[in-house]
């Protein structure tokens, strides 16, 4: 009999009154194991609700004592850390270490919190003109909301509402419905820490859960992570509605190999890069730009027989390398991806297609899949497919790679694998991407840099976590004092001059 989950909400575990369920799956097994509710519009209003009434007295709390609570959440977090891991591997197949290593990130960024009262000083200057002094503030905004993906459970939700809260807002979480167990787990860990009632709160549900939050008046700001044509969707909506919004969308991320890259490096990091979580990464390499013909020979010699040896196997096998897909669902798309790659022409060296995986027939898994020969036209190269499947693209020379990286709609992350110094200079400064790795596969930035892509990866200003975290979920006030000495001097019609 699968698990009914239940929302968070106001410091209570509340159940589901919409009448409307979605299944949770174990992506090995193909198996339902949960059941989680869909909140309706009035759960939603009751949920911001409860979060706009304890934004009152939170936000009035020193931000000493929000670190305080920070700093706990964050010790019952390495205490319960591979507890968590499971919950991830178990709901969204990824392999145990890999959800341990996404928990640790995770948790990065609660360290980075506890450091709110440095983080959210203002600027003070005296004397700005006689008698005059000038000072400023960043005060948080109220409810703010985080609608985060399925690949990420843990990591994504840890990116805004740590810093989210410590800066003294309340936070409304609607997580993905496919994965949504983390979000109740980490709920109870700051319940546990001595979080007060109605800081944080889980609300699950689809498409009528996050209209909720876009729509709702009191809810000030929203942090989505997810497909680009989703992420369009709440930053017009959210801000055609007054919010503040940040939406990172999707991703094609190439590695460009330079002639002179050192290829064993460049292989592992690929099969990692490409294949780990089975693809399903926003920050995944999907696409290796070879200069010059013999790389790209090179490196098709040193892939092929690494991939065919890939270790796949459910999350719960500690040998296995690379899980699962999420759905049946995603992996007939990411089916139907390679299907299109054969068809317009590219080369298909590792076919991962009909991949069985003895004891877990009814999972989702799939091989890894290996293209050559794959060019800018195919459908294959323009479109995020999500999945473990890498396409290596021919570039006759340093010019031509860059070229065609700057010209894909994406902008997310990229990397450069070269010896030349000069070279990776040049590209760091002139690639239009928000994340660029040197010699390194994902360059996902650490806590106190903030992560966030360029052109239709990002929509909004305002990347996440790191200070840039702290500025979007703060709002900046300025002061400018004159404390009166002796008789009032009558009226000045000029424009104030300091």
């Amino acid at each position: 009999m699968s698990a009914q989950l239940k929302h968070y909400n106001n410091g209570k575990v509340t159940d589901g009154k919409s009448g409307r369920f979605g299944d949770v799956y174990n992506p090995a097994t193909g198996e339902v194991i949960a059941s989680v509710p869909f909140a309706s519009t009035d759960e939603v209003n009751d949920t911001v609700a409860a979060a706009h009434e304890a934004f009152k007295t939170w936000s009035q709390v020193t931000p000493m004592r929000r670190a305080r609570v920070m700093f706990r959440f964050l010790e019952l977090l390495h205490k319960n850390a591979k507890e968590l891991a499971t919950i991830v591997s178990r709901e969204h197949g990824k392999v145990q270490a890999d959800a341990e290593g996404e928990v640790q990130r995770g948790i990065e960024i609660v360290e980075y919190a506890t450091g709110i009262p440095s983080l959210i000083k203002g600027e003070n200057t005296d004397s700005v003109g006689s008698g005059v002094d000038s000072y400023s503030l960043r005060q948080p905004l109220g409810v703010v909301a985080g609608i985060t993906p399925f690949n990420f459970p843990a990591m994504v939700p840890l990116w805004m509402f740590p810093i989210a809260i410590t800066c003294g807002n309340t936070f409304v979480l609607k997580p993905s419905e496919r994965d949504p167990s983390a979000a109740n787990f980490l709920a109870e860990l700051l319940h546990e820490a001595g979080l007060p009632e109605g800081v944080f709160n889980v609300i699950h549900g689809d498409k009528e859960a996050v209209d909720g939050l876009l729509h709702h008046p009191d809810v000030a700001a929203i942090s989505f992570v997810g497909s680009t044509p989703i992420a369009e969707y709440i930053y017009k909506t959210g801000t055609d509605n007054g919010k503040r919004v940040q939406a990172l969308g999707g991703a094609k991320n190439h590695m460009v190999i330079m002639p002179d890259a050192d290829m064993d490096q460049v292989v592992d990091a690929l099969m990692g890069a490409a294949y780990g979580s089975a693809g399903e990464r926003c920050m995944a390499i999907s696409v290796a730009v070879t200069v010059g013909e013999n790389t790209a020979h090179e490196l098709i010699k040193r892939l092929k027989p690494k991939i065919e040896s890939l270790k796949i196997g459910a999350g719960s096998d500690a040998s296995a390398e690379m899980g699962p897909l999420i759905t049946k669902q995603h992996h007939e798309k990411v089916t139907s991806y390679i299907e299109s790659g054969v068809s317009q022409g590219a080369e298909l060296v590792c076919d991962g297609r009909n991949l069985t995986v003895q004891g877990f027939e009814g999972g989702y898994f799939m091989g890894a899949s290996l293209f050559d020969k794959v060019t800018p036209e195919m459908k294959i190269y323009k479109e995020e497919i999500f999945g473990p499947v890498l396409s290596v693209v021919r570039a006759a020379n340093y010019a031509e790679a860059t070229k065609m990286i700057n010209e894909h709609e994406y902008g997310n992350g990229t990397a450069i694998f070269t010896r030349d110094g000069g070279t990776a200079r040049d590209f760091a400064r002139d690639i239009q991407v928000g994340m660029v790795g040197i010699n390194v596969a994902i360059p996902v930035p650490v806590a106190s840099h903030s992560f966030g892509g360029w052109k239709r990866s990002l929509f909004g200003d305002v990347h996440m976590h790191g200070i840039e975290g702290v500025h979007f979920y703060t709002k900046l006030k300025t002061i400018t004092a004159r404390w009166p000495e002796g008789p009032a001097q009558g009226a000045d019609y000029h424009f104030p001059q300091m």
